[in-house]
C-alpha cells in the first residue's frame, strides 16, 4: 500500500471546508473532522505520510471522495513512452507507472502525481500546460471499484 502525503491531506480538508462551510465559524462538517484528526496526528508525530490501509474509514472515505475530483491520469496524450523513452516527455511518469496506471491504487497514483509535480519537468507542467488545465475529474474510474483488491479483477 502507498502512504498519503500531509499535502494531500491539506488539500482534501480545505476542498471539503469549501463544500461544506461552517455555519458558525466553528464547527465543521464530519469529513474535515474525520481528516482533520489524521492531519493533527501527523502534525504531532511529525509525519510527512501516512498509510492509506491504516486510514480511519471515515477519513479514508472523505480522502477517496476529494480524490475523485481531481484529474486521474496525468496524461496530455503525448506519450513518448510509446517511442522508446523510460520517461514521458508529456506527463513525466515511466514507462511502468503508464502501463500499471489502470491498477495502482489512488495513493500510489497521487504519489506519482506528487513526484511530476515537484520535478515540473514534463511538458504538462510548461509546454502544454493548457492541455492540463482543461482536466477534470470526470476520468476517474468509479469509486466502488476502487474497494476490489489488485488482483481480484
Amino acid at each position: 500500500m502507498a502512504a498519503i502525503h500531509i499535502t494531500d491531506i491539506e488539500r482534501a480538508i480545505n476542498w471539503w471546508r469549501e463544500r461544506s462551510p461552517s455555519p458558525d465559524g466553528l464547527s465543521a462538517c464530519a469529513e474535515v473532522r474525520a481528516l482533520a484528526e489524521v492531519y493533527g496526528l501527523m502534525a504531532y508525530y511529525r509525519e510527512h505520510e501516512c498509510d492509506e490501509a491504516s486510514m480511519p474509514a471515515p477519513a479514508k472515505a472523505a480522502w477517496l471522495t476529494w480524490y475523485a475530483s481531481t484529474p486521474d491520469a496525468p496524461c496530455i496524450a503525448i506519450c513518448s513512452t510509446a517511442q522508446g523513452d523510460a520517461v514521458c516527455k508529456g506527463c513525466g511518469r515511466t514507462e511502468d507507472e503508464v502501463q500499471h496506471w489502470p491498477v495502482l491504487t489512488p495513493a500510489e497514483k497521487r504519489a506519482v502525481w506528487r513526484r511530476i509535480t515537484m520535478q515540473a519537468t514534463a511538458w504538462r507542467f510548461n509546454r502544454y500546460a493548457e492541455r492540463a488545465r482543461a482536466a477534470t475529474g470526470a476520468d476517474h474510474p468509479d469509486p466502488a471499484s476502487l474497494d476490489t483488491p489488485r488482483n481480484a479483477a
